[in-house]
């Protein structure tokens, strides 16, 4: 009867493992083979993460909960807090290409962190609407009116358009993003039938970004065989210098693992971090999408829920990093007279480019009247 209950305890639990099932688990402890350590942080990583779910799962969300800007700034360069000038959210910027998962990661945050049951807040790609995000949208993924933080779901990439695309997220690094804002890449036109207006709404400065990747991209472009283009991109992205806040890289999250076998999962992850540059574990996710549904193919997965709270966790510890001090008068001053002095320097310079083409024109005339001297 003993034996049958521990057994029932367990099910729950190895259900959600994937990893578990991995041949010769415990092997790759004594192996020295590099692949096989990577494997081995890896496998490790992911039993943290169920080890951690049951019990600090709520602990985690109670922190996001009544989180504030600036929460988790630590004071650096000899600056106090009142000295530094925090935002009234701290904004967390979602990129990656067209179907990655974006859209269905926002809606899983309103799952776990809102506690919507799943209701799907976002609309998402799939085979048969095509549908695509076309606009910046804010999410209060807390659903609550204390929240600390907000999410924004952009315009999923075009691999094949990769130039234009990142001059858009450059653009929404350096001048912010406001929620309903059209994302247009290069010479694409505003849809009118979108019927959506960002008048009135804030412009926020982005602190953070999390890069979705889909690991299906990742598994037909170096296991199968297929197009490569899809994977040099997000290498562009990630490296993309205007998305590096605080000299940190985005957090990786990989999206889509569930399609593939517990092995090719684990070999695409070290593939792509491998690819990137970074570590297979610090900052990298490996978080199952949503259903069209709106619902996880394994239903109230801890492992899953906890991996994007922590995550989120993790973004919003970074973008603690990047606030920068309140300005004094004298900034203020040498702003102002900065701006003066370009001023005064436009001036000049076109009131020389004036007076050039205006000696130009006069030199002109002169030779012309001395050829025609000549002539006669």
């Amino acid at each position: 009867m003993t034996q049958t209950h521990q057994q029932n305890d367990q099910e729950p639990n190895t259900r959600f493992c994937w990893w578990k099932t991995v041949p010769d688990f415990t092997s790759l402890k004594t192996s020295s083979s590099p692949s096989c350590l990577s494997i081995f942080k890896v496998l490790r990583e992911m039993e943290r993460l169920c080890s951690i779910s049951e019990h600090g799962l709520d602990e985690l969300k109670h922190k996001l909960m009544v989180y504030k800007a600036g929460d988790f700034w630590l004071p650096i360069g000899g600056l106090k807090k009142e000295n530094m000038d925090f935002p009234s959210e701290v904004t967390v910027l979602l990129t990656g290409l067209s179907g990655s998962g974006k859209s269905s990661l926002v809606n899983l945050m309103y799952g776990v962190l809102g506690r919507s049951g799943l209701i799907p807040f976002s609309q998402t790609s799939n085979e048969s609407s095509k549908y695509s995000t076309m606009i910046l949208e804010e999410h209060n993924v807390l659903r609550s009116t204390r929240n600390g933080f907000c999410v924004y779901d952009s315009r999923g990439l075009d691999f094949n358009r990769m130039g234009e695309c990142l001059d858009e997220v450059t653009r929404w690094m350096t001048e912010g993003v406001r929620h309903n804002e059209p994302c247009l890449f290069g010479e694409d036109v505003v849809d009118t039938s979108l019927n959506c207006s960002s008048d009135g709404f804030v412009r926020r400065k982005v602190n953070y970004v999390v890069m979705v990747v889909d690991l299906m991209d990742v598994y037909k472009a170096f296991f199968c065989g297929g197009d490569f283009k899809r994977v040099l991109a997000i290498k562009s992205l990630f490296h993309c210098p205007s998305i590096r806040t605080s000299n940190a890289d985005p957090l990786l999250i990989l999206t889509h693992g569930d399609m593939l076998k517990p092995m090719e999962r684990l070999n695409c992850r070290i593939k792509i971090c491998s690819y990137l540059g970074i570590p297979v574990t610090t900052g990298v996710y490996d978080i199952v999408s949503l259903t069209e549904q709106g619902i996880l193919p394994e239903e109230a997965d801890p492992v899953t829920y906890f991996a994007l709270t922590e995550a989120i966790y993790r973004a919003i510890l970074q973008s603690d990093r990047t606030h920068s001090p309140k300005k004094t008068w004298k900034d203020c001053f040498v702003d102002i007279l900065s701006r003066v002095m370009c001023s005064l320097a436009y001036f000049f310079a076109m009131l020389s480019r004036v007076f050039q083409e205006w000696g130009d024109k006069n030199k002109i005339v002169e030779l012309t009247k001395v050829s025609l001297r000549k002539n006669r």
